[in-house]
């Protein structure tokens, strides 16, 4: 993943969280649960399943939507370290609800080889790689370099890709880990 200069990345990221900070005291961010429990067979092979989904209340729906899809295994984190960093993670909202153009997210837990996925709704593919090129600086401190990686899917929905695999182009491969394969 091509990351921002650290001089670049944090006020981005400072920025970010005083705007999650207004958004969060306008109640207008929301933890629904109706996506908790949702398995994903992804085209690698690996399963996980959403353990959390943020959504911003928007005026209107995204003019230029795009799903972005991350991943990244912590480092010497294994066991009950999951379930700590499971709870943790609410601690992260302030990483990217600020973010212009985020729209929702579901948080994946680690699948079968220990990785992390987050899969987004944003409106915009510059505001989505702007964000994941900011955040790679977070997860770096806490992730194995070589694990962090990302995938933007220019003019889909979310949910329109978990109902329907098939709406992204091309066949599925192995090599595809951020590609939905089915879910239940």
């Amino acid at each position: 993943m091509e990351h921002l200069r650290l001089g670049v990345a944090l006020p981005r990221l400072a920025a970010c969280a005083g705007r999650t900070a207004v958004q969060l005291a306008r109640r207008r961010i929301r933890f629904p649960r109706g996506q908790v429990g949702r398995r994903v067979r992804f085209a690698d092979g690996s399963t996980a399943y959403v353990y959390r989904e943020t959504v911003m209340e928007l005026p209107a729906e995204p003019l230029n939507p795009c799903v972005l899809i991350v991943q990244f295994r912590l480092r010497r984190v294994r066991g009950v370290g999951h379930r700590l960093f499971r709870a943790e993670s609410w601690l992260n909202t302030p990483l990217f609800a600020g973010f212009p153009g985020f729209v929702s997210k579901l948080w994946f837990a680690a699948d079968e080889s220990g990785v992390y996925r987050g899969m987004y709704d944003w409106d915009g593919p510059d505001q989505a790689d702007a964000y994941v090129r900011a955040l790679w600086w977070p997860l770096a401190l806490v992730s194995e370099l070589d694990s962090i990686h990302h995938r933007v899917l220019p003019g889909l929905r979310r949910d329109d890709v978990l109902a329907d695999p098939t709406c992204v182009d091309g066949p599925a491969a192995p090599d595809q880990w951020w590609r939905p394969q089915e879910s239940w």
